[in-house]
C-alpha cells in the first residue's frame, strides 16, 4: 500500500519528464546568469533571456501551451505574441529613440559613413552563411547579428527565419554584452598608437530645431527608400522627436523608463522561452554562434578601416577608434571607443564623437534589415 502511494506521488511530479537536453540547457542558462550577474554583461537583457530559457527547459504546465477545446492557452502563449506580431522590437526602438541624442551625428555628419561601414560585417556574414548552407532568408537574419542590435535581430529573424529566432537572439545579445571584450583587441590590431592618440575638434552645438528636422527628415527619407523598415525607423524617430520637442516630458519619461523596461522583460523572456534543448542543441546553432562572432568582428574592423581611409582624404582627422562604434550597441560601443582612446592618452575624450557613428549604426542596421525583408520576405 505504501509503495503504491509513493508511486502515485512520483507520478504527480514532473521529474520523469526531464530530458538530457534540458539538463544541458541548464548549464547554458548558468553561463548566461554568470555573465549577467557576476560579470554584469548586459544584465537587463541577459537575465530575462536566461530565466525564460530556464522555464523553457523545465516540464512546465500552463506556460506555453496553445488553447485547446476552448480552454485558455499558457501565459507565454499570449505574451510571445508580442514577438510574433512584431510589437516588442519597435517598442524597444521607441525607448532607444527617447534615450538617444542625435546631436553628435548632426554636428559631424561624415560619421554616418562609419555607421554605414559597420554594415559590411552584415553582408559579409550573409554571404558566409549562404556558403554554409543556410537559405537567403536565414542568412539575412544571421548576418544582422553583425549590427549588434538585438531588437532588430529579433524583428528580422521573426519575419524571415522564425525557427532560428532563439540562437540568433542569444548570439546577438550575448555579443552585445561582450563588446568590451571583443572589440578592443581588433581596434588595437588595426591602429597605431599615434592614431589612437588623435584628438578631434570639439563638436558644434546643435539646436533643438535641427534635431527635430533631422528626426522628421530621416523618417521620411528612410521610409520612402526602404518602406519595410517603417516600424523600426518610425518608432525610433517618434521616441527621439518626443525627447527633442521638450514639451512632452511625461511621454518621454514613459518611453525611456516604463515602456522600455516592461517591454525588455517581456521580450527577453519571450525569446528565452523558445530556447528548448531540442531546438537549441543542434549543429545550426553552433554555426550561428560562430557566424555571429565573425559578423561582429568584421563590422568592428570595417568601421575602424573606414575611419583610416577617410583620414587619407580629409584635412580634419578622425580618431579611427570611433569607427568601431559604428555597430549599434548604444551606448556601450561608444564607451569602448572612449576607453581605448584614454588608454593611449588619458586626456583624450572621444565619447561624444563616438556617439555619432554609434547612432548612425542604429539607423543603418534598421535600413539593412528593411532591405533584407523587402528582398527576401516575399
Amino acid at each position: 500500500m505504501e509503495g503504491s502511494k509513493l508511486e502515485q506521488l512520483w507520478s504527480l511530479t514532473a521529474i520523469p519528464d526531464v530530458t538530457w537536453q534540458m539538463v544541458v540547457m541548464w548549464g547554458v542558462v548558468a553561463v548566461l546568469f554568470y555573465l549577467a550577474v557576476w560579470r554584469q554583461f548586459e544584465p537587463l537583457l541577459l537575465i530575462p533571456i536566461a530565466f525564460g530559457a530556464l522555464l523553457a527547459n523545465l516540464p512546465t504546465e500552463g506556460l506555453v501551451n496553445a488553447p485547446v477545446n476552448g480552454e485558455a492557452g499558457g501565459l507565454y502563449y499570449y505574451i510571445s505574441m508580442g514577438v510574433k506580431l512584431e510589437i516588442f522590437p519597435p517598442l524597444i526602438f521607441l525607448g532607444v529613440g527617447a534615450l538617444t541624442d542625435f546631436g553628435p551625428l548632426i554636428a559631424n555628419p561624415r560619421t554616418l559613413l562609419l555607421g554605414a561601414a559597420a554594415q559590411f560585417g552584415v553582408f559579409a556574414t550573409f554571404f558566409g552563411a549562404t556558403m554554409l548552407g543556410f537559405t537567403p532568408q536565414e542568412a539575412s537574419a544571421i548576418g544582422i547579428i553583425g549590427g549588434a542590435d538585438g531588437p532588430t535581430s529579433i524583428f528580422l529573424a521573426n519575419k524571415l527565419a522564425p525557427d532560428l529566432l532563439a540562437p540568433i537572439a542569444v548570439a546577438a545579445y550575448s555579443y552585445m554584452a561582450l563588446v568590451p571584450m571583443i572589440q578592443p583587441p581588433i581596434m588595437r590590431a588595426l591602429t597605431t598608437e599615434a592614431e589612437r592618440k588623435i584628438r578631434m575638434q570639439s563638436l558644434r552645438p546643435v539646436s533643438r530645431l535641427e534635431k527635430l528636422i533631422f528626426a522628421a527628415l530621416v523618417t521620411i527619407v528612410v521610409i520612402l527608400l526602404v518602406p519595410a523598415a517603417s516600424a523600426l525607423i518610425g518608432m525610433l524617430m517618434l521616441g527621439n522627436f518626443l525627447r527633442e520637442s521638450l514639451v512632452t516630458e511625461r511621454l518621454t519619461k514613459a518611453a525611456q523608463n516604463e515602456v522600455v523596461n516592461v517591454t525588455t522583460i517581456l521580450l527577453g523572456t519571450s525569446v528565452g522561452i523558445t530556447m528548448t534543448g531540442e531546438r537549441f542543441l543542434d549543429a545550426s546553432t553552433l554555426k550561428i554562434l560562430a557566424l555571429g562572432i565573425v559578423a561582429f568582428g568584421v563590422s568592428t574592423a570595417a568601421g575602424v578601416l573606414m575611419a583610416k581611409l577617410m583620414n587619407l582624404v580629409s584635412k580634419t582627422k578622425i580618431n579611427p577608434l570611433i569607427g568601431s562604434a559604428g555597430v549599434s550597441a548604444v551606448p556601450m560601443a561608444a564607451r569602448v571607443s572612449h576607453n581605448e582612446g584614454q588608454r593611449a592618452d588619458p586626456n583624450n575624450y572621444l565619447l561624444m564623437h563616438a556617439m555619432g557613428p554609434n547612432v548612425a549604426g542604429v539607423i543603418g542596421t534598421a535600413v539593412v534589415a528593411g532591405y533584407f525583408i523587402a528582398w527576401f520576405g516575399g
